[in-house]
């Protein structure tokens, strides 16, 4: 029997009226088999006798027989059944929190896999298999399990809702798009899915657009802020070098001053002590030859006085102390002077953390002109050098540039001078002629000072402006602001600005520059020195 039921299918089984396995099947004399409820209620319900599946008519009801062999074959399937449902429940999961139920399981709810939409039931593996199996059942509309099904019905007219109503943007029914959304624009609830999916489908891709553009400027944030810190760092770090060098630095100012004003004191009080000692020796004389006088001005003897008087008024030279005085030292304008030197050097300490690092460029330089190996000397040679006359080179002027540019910002160098009786410094635009006799001004390009004839520095502005130094230069300091349009130039050892040209209207890459000047028989043979900038005083 087992053999036997298992070459049957499981619609062979089923009642055409319960669509279920067959509970109690009887025969009726046509050779269909109903269960016994299901034909008894279906002849009840109808006032003709009409087999369900043939529709055979019978004059009377007819008189149901139990085919016992057939019998025999549903009892041995819904045995197998049972087991294969009961093997196949222990194989699946029972439903969890958030997962649909089966709703057609008792006790333990399997979870469903899918849900109908005309029985409006969900059915887990084991009770979904008539309707992959049954035909009738097979024309149901499965979809991936739901809950609240009967929220998929039309509340009216008790139907699936299968229909979008795009004139008034709902779900509609058959029943609804031929009655009350007759005039209405009615698509098909699948077509109206893929467009909205479709729609759905842009939108997330434009919310992953947006998040990948928000994450990118996150990164940018960071970036920028881990850039800010880096700056942050390296200004604290230079700002402790630099505050610690102006600690020095007053506390040496301090010293100096307090060393000056003792000096001062000292100078005064060794010049009332040499007066002093001149009076004292000067009162001792006279307190030697007063007693001589008084005797021989109460003497009553005519002749002891004449005889005596001259060798007493040739008294010993004394200095006229009427104009002679001792004034207090004055110390106004030290305090304020050694201040004004500190600010200098603040001033220098300031502008002096944007150095770079310059070097010499030898294509720019003057065939006369002879560069070091590390492009930081130069100085003028005796003999021409057989060069390559390109664009760049200064053909007839001893100059030479800078490799290193600059378009924005600010930059610093300082070059040593010592020794030299002649020289250029300053900074020059890219655009300057480099060929014919030039005249290094601001409006040839060019800002500038030098130094001529050992003695006379200037700086061109428009014309020469003589500049008075207190000391010769032995290391000159060169600063550009170039938003500022500001080129100066210091004295580094006594931090003492030389001069400012303010109001340059910078419109080009600025390059530093120098020239050496001609040898003049070795009296300026030695070289311009770009030197490391010390900013620790």
């Amino acid at each position: 029997m087992s053999a036997a039921s298992c070459l049957l299918s499981e619609d062979q089984f089923r009642c055409s009226i319960c669509l279920d396995v067959f509970t109690d099947p009887v025969s009726t004399s046509c050779g269909h088999n109903f269960c016994k409820n299901c034909i008894n209620e279906h002849w009840n319900s109808n006032d003709q006798y009409l087999c369900p599946m043939c529709k055979e008519m019978f004059n009377t009801r007819p008189d149901l027989k139990v085919n016992t062999l057939f019998s025999e074959m549903v009892s041995q399937f819904r045995q197998e059944a049972q087991q294969k449902a009961s093997s196949s429940s222990s194989e699946q999961q029972a439903a969890k929190p958030g997962e649909v139920p089966c709703d057609v399981c008792t006790g333990t709810k399997l979870k469903a896999l899918k849900s109908c939409l005309v029985c409006l039931t969900s059915y887990c593996q084991t009770h979904l298999e008539p309707h992959l199996t049954a035909s009738r059942l097979k024309r149901h509309q499965l979809m991936d399990p739901v809950e609240n099904l009967e929220d998929r019905m039309c509340m009216k007219h008790d139907k699936p809702l299968e229909l979008f109503c795009k004139t008034d943007q709902t779900c509609v029914c058959m029943l609804c798009s031929v009655l009350d959304h007759k005039t209405h624009d009615v698509v098909p609830l699948k077509e109206e899915y893929e467009r909205k999916k479709a729609e759905l489908e842009k939108t997330e891709a434009e919310i992953q657009e947006m998040i990948q553009k928000r994450q990118l400027k996150i990164r940018e944030i960071k970036q920028s802020v881990d850039l800010s810190k880096e700056s942050a760092d390296r200004e604290k770090a230079e700002g402790v070098q630099v505050f610690t060098a102006l600690k020095e630095s007053v506390e040496r100012s301090l010293n100096e001053l307090i060393e000056t004003i003792e000096e001062k004191q000292r100078t005064a009080e060794k010049q009332a002590e040499d007066f002093i000692k001149e009076l004292e020796q000067e009162i001792s004389e006279l307190k030697k030859r007063s007693p001589e006088v008084e005797k021989l001005s109460h003497s009553e003897d005519h002749l002891h006085v004449l005889q005596n008087f001259p060798s007493l008024k040739a008294a010993p030279p004394t200095k006229d102390w009427t104009k002679v005085s001792v004034r207090p030292s004055s110390y106004e304008g030290t305090v304020v002077k050694a201040v004004a030197q500190l600010e200098e050097l603040c001033e220098l300490k300031r502008i002096q953390q944007y150095a770079v690092d310059v070097t010499l460029d030898p294509d720019t330089a003057n065939p006369n002109l002879i560069l070091s190996d590390d492009g930081k000397q130069v100085h003028h040679g005796d003999v021409k050098k057989n060069l390559p006359k390109n664009p760049e080179r200064f053909s007839r002027c001893v100059f030479v540039l800078g490799k290193q540019s600059l378009s924005s910002g600010r930059f610093y160098f300082e070059v040593q001078v010592k020794g030299k009786t002649a020289w250029n410094l300053g900074v020059a635009i890219e655009s300057i002629d480099r060929k014919g006799k030039i005249i290094a001004s601001p409006e040839d390009g060019f800002w500038t000072i030098w130094f001529r004839n050992g003695i006379e520095y200037s700086a061109r502005n428009n014309r020469p402006f003589r500049l008075s130094l207190k000391s010769p230069l032995q290391k000159v300091g060169v600063f550009v602001d170039y938003e500022e349009d500001l080129v100066s130039f210091y004295d580094v050892d006594t931090a003492a600005l030389i001069y400012s040209f303010t109001d340059c209207s910078f419109t080009e890459e600025l390059y530093p520059f120098f020239s050496p000047c001609v040898n003049d028989g070795g009296k300026n043979s030695a070289p311009l020195i770009i030197c490391p900038v010390n900013q620790t005083v």
